[in-house]
């Protein structure tokens, strides 16, 4: 796909190369038209002495301050803001571990559509009251046991609701793209052209609207996904060429990234563009959440902060490279951020 000019105002042209039902980079763009004014611009973020420990630059998009702690609202309320009023009634359901739920919900106020959510038993508390803080009603299951997607099916049967799902939608990946357009632009401004972006992944929205947006505007750049070791079924199946499911749907305190296996769409899009994955032990995710807090300033969860698990951990060869990475949330249960940052 050619680069095209990521400042232009009027995209004029939907869909991708590989399929008409895929988003492309214009949709990212109409997405970034959308949510302006809605979502916030996250700045980039670069630290002396994360560089002079890893040899290279490491230019960080922290997106644990975005509206409602995490990157989740962009595509919520780029899916919420085109449903019609007939829409209204029902409102809408979702199902999330925690982050897309408040995206959902926050949006959803925005818009004045009643939601629902569907999360699990274990989601971190704060997580859960936030979400009901925005006006939200919580349904929550058994990770182990039930399927969210089906109880979410059938309350949206119930209640005539329009599913938001957490990435594989067309407008939810175009709007989590949206932190990758606000970040390659702001590279560019600075007359940076990284050699390799990192993303978490879970379902593979953020991956796949970054790697869209990347595309456009720094096509040559390596696009990695990172996720907990022992739930890298990206990586593993970028490598096979097939999804690849985990075999546990629980183990990791990275709670924002156990999704069972890469979304349908969303691998449609990482696989051809994606360089590869990376995994990180949950012992590095911990030290890399305290190192956020004491040098970075930043609060970041266990699952926002894997890219920069794998940059600490030495992941991907940072000595004499400018590396890109996303912090995708921000949401960490009080106790456990405090139990992290005592250890470490």
């Amino acid at each position: 796909m050619a680069p095209v000019n990521p400042q232009s105002p009027n995209p004029t042209e939907g869909g991708s190369e590989d399929s008409p039902d895929l988003p492309g980079f214009a949709d990212v763009q109409m997405a970034a038209v959308r949510i302006a004014g809605k979502a916030l611009r996250t700045p980039i973020v670069e630290n002396p002495a994360l560089n002079e420990r890893v040899g290279g630059r490491v230019l960080i998009k922290p997106e644990c301050l975005q509206r409602t702690g995490s990157f989740k609202f962009r595509g919520a309320f780029n899916r919420i803001s085109q449903l019609g009023a007939d829409a209204r009634e029902g409102g809408v359901v979702a199902y999330s571990s925690g982050n897309h739920a408040q995206g959902v919900a926050a949006a959803a106020q925005l818009k004045e559509f009643p939601a629902v959510i569907v999360m699990p038993e274990d989601t971190p508390k704060i997580k859960v009251s936030n979400t009901a803080g925005y006006g939200a009603e919580v349904v929550q299951y058994d990770r182990a046991s039930e399927d969210r997607k089906a109880i979410a099916q059938d309350l949206a049967a119930k209640r005539g609701a329009v599913i938001v799902p957490p990435y594989d939608d067309a407008n939810i990946i175009a709007g989590q793209g949206t932190a990758g357009l606000e970040f390659a632009q702001d590279l560019g401004a600075r007359g940076v052209t990284p050699d390799a972006v990192l993303v978490p992944a879970g379902g593979g929205g953020l991956l796949a609207g970054v790697s869209l947006a990347f595309e456009g505007v720094f096509p040559k750049t390596e696009i990695y996904s990172v996720e907990p070791r022992g739930f890298d079924d990206h990586a593993r199946s970028l490598k096979s060429g097939r999804r690849r499911k985990n075999k546990h749907a629980t183990g990791s305190v990275c709670d924002a990234l156990l999704a069972p296996q890469p979304g349908e769409l969303t691998f449609a899009i990482n696989q051809p563009r994606a360089t590869g994955g990376l995994a990180v032990s949950d012992e590095e995710v911990r030290a890399a959440v305290a190192f956020a807090f004491r040098t970075l300033k930043l609060v970041v969860e266990p699952g926002g902060a894997v890219c920069l698990a794998a940059v600490l951990a030495g992941k991907i060869d940072c000595r004499d490279r400018d590396i890109a990475i996303v912090l995708s949330g921000g949401n960490v249960d009080p106790g456990l951020f405090s139990e992290i940052v005592n250890a470490h």
